[in-house]
Parts: C-alpha cells; structure tokens; sequence
C-alpha cells in the first residue's frame, strides 16, 4: 500500500494492470488495489476529466485500512490504454466498471466517484440497483451539466496538439494550479500533468475531452437508484456547483445526504483532504 502523500511516480508503481472490453476491443487497464483481505463490499474510486486515478491518493489508502479499495484509471486516462481507436465516453467508461466489478467476486459494491466518474457510477448505479450498497459523489458530472466550456474546447481537432510546451505548462497550470482553493500541492499538479505530458499524451487528453457526452446523463433513470448516498461536494465550485447535489438528492430515489465541504473548490479532494477522508470513512463504515 502506498502512503497518502505518495508521488505520481510510487503510484504508478503500486499500479497492476487488467484489461476490459469495449465494443469487442480488449483494452488495458491500469488500477491501483490495496485491502484485498478486508472485509466487505470493495469500494471502487472513479476519477473524472482531466485527472486519474492519483486523484485519490490521499484518500484510497486510509480507506484501505479496514476495506478493500480498487481505484482504476478511465481507459484513456493515466496509466490506462490511450490509443486512438476507441470509445472513452461515460458509456464506454460504464462498461468497464462493470467488468472490474465481475472481477471482484463480489455481488455488491461500494462507489465513488468525481466529475464524470460520478456520471459514470451513476449509470451503474440506475442499470444494476441490487450491485451497488453505497453511493458517493463528488461535483459529479450528472443530468446537463457538463462539459464545461474549457474541457469542450479542447476536443476540437488540432488545439491541444498545437500546444508548444510553454502553453502545455499554462494550460496545466490553469487546470490545476489556479484550480484549487488557495495554493496548490505541487505533487498535485505534477502528478495531474504527467499523464498528459508523456509520449501521445496530448492526442489522448484531446479524444478524451471530445468523448465528452451530455446524452450519457440525461437518459439515466435517476428514479432507479437505491443505493444509499452521500454528496461530498467541494462547495464553492464553479464548474459543477453545490445546486446539483441537491438536484441530485431529489432525483434519486435513496436516501441521499448532501454535505458541503468550504473552500473546496472542483478538486475537492485536495482542497479538502482530510475532512473529505473523514466523512468518507463514516459513511461507508455505517
């Protein structure tokens, strides 16, 4: 298990890889596991655009401590296949959850999930009520609130491709940076570039923001949902505001439970670290 304030570089490590299928093409998979004789459901962490799953170092391994934890990278995404020939969308993303969930050997799991993980698991979640006990999300992509403008921008043909370096770093910096609530972990923001800096890694961030789908929320049956719910929400986010939480809580048909964390931002998990460790560890061990 890694510690949580591990680098991009000992995540990656601690990293095994599977594969899953998506309209019949075997993709790679890399996910990060730790817990796997604790007891209980697994919880499976979904990350979202533009981010992976070191999103959740600060947060998976203290979750480890008493369950088993799987948070895989989005194919497309961090260590994950990045090739382009491909479907990356929340559909495509859903179909993989599901076989890493047949994987598990488990009948039921635990999710949680930021931006467009969170459109992601609640997919699932409407598709398969009786596999998923315990629901979070956080500034989860859902119904027509995404994309955002910038991530939009980028999947024009040509635009990021046509960065020089110099703007990489701006646009980086921009992201991530700028992103957070007051300043930023610089581990952060360079684990958060990495994927992106490496070899194809400007070609895969443009595919991934073009795959980008408000059809993949709008027909969820939020009605479905069973699974009890929190909504940990970064509470001053401008890209995915508090409102669609409580959108969220009318909608689906569980108890849903909405807790603002302040000066949280959309990166809600690093602004607010520790508080967001401690009301997800009460949650899921209720």
């Amino acid at each position: 298990m890694v510690g949580l304030d591990a680098d991009h570089e000992a995540w990656t490590a601690a990293q095994s890889t599977t594969t899953a299928v998506v309209d019949g093409r075997e993709l790679d998979v890399a996910y990060y596991e730790a817990g796997r004789d604790n007891g209980g459901p697994p919880v499976i962490f979904l990350h979202g655009i533009p981010t992976w799953s070191f999103l959740w170092r600060g947060i998976a391994p203290a979750v480890a401590e008493d369950r088993h934890v799987i948070a895989p990278d989005l194919v497309g995404y961090g260590n994950s296949q990045r090739s382009d020939d491909f479907d990356r969308s929340i559909r495509a993303q859903t179909s993989v959850l599901s076989e890493l969930v047949a994987e598990s050997d488990h009948d039921e799991v635990a999710l949680v999930a930021h931006d467009i993980g969170g459109g992601v698991a609640l997919r699932y979640a409407a598709a398969r009520p009786e596999a998923v006990r315990k629901l979070v999300l956080s500034n989860a992509a859902c119904f027509d609130s995404w994309p955002v403008e910038f991530i939009n921008s980028l999947g024009v043909p040509g635009v990021v491709e046509g960065w020089d370096d110099e703007e990489f770093e701006e646009k980086m910096s921009f992201l991530f940076a700028e992103g957070a609530h007051g300043e930023a972990d610089p581990e952060f923001v360079a684990g958060m570039r990495a994927p992106w800096a490496r070899d194809g890694g400007r070609p895969a961030l443009s595919r991934a923001a073009v795959a980008t789908n408000t059809n993949h929320t709008t027909d969820i049956d939020y009605g479905a949902i069973t699974a009890e719910t929190l909504c940990l929400w970064g509470a001053d986010d401008v890209l995915q505001p508090i409102d669609n939480a409580e959108r969220l809580a009318d909608a689906v048909a569980a108890d849903v439970t909405v807790v603002p964390l302040d000066d949280a931002y959309h990166w809600v998990t690093h602004d607010r670290t520790e508080a967001y460790r401690e009301h997800l560890r009460g949650f899921l061990s209720n």
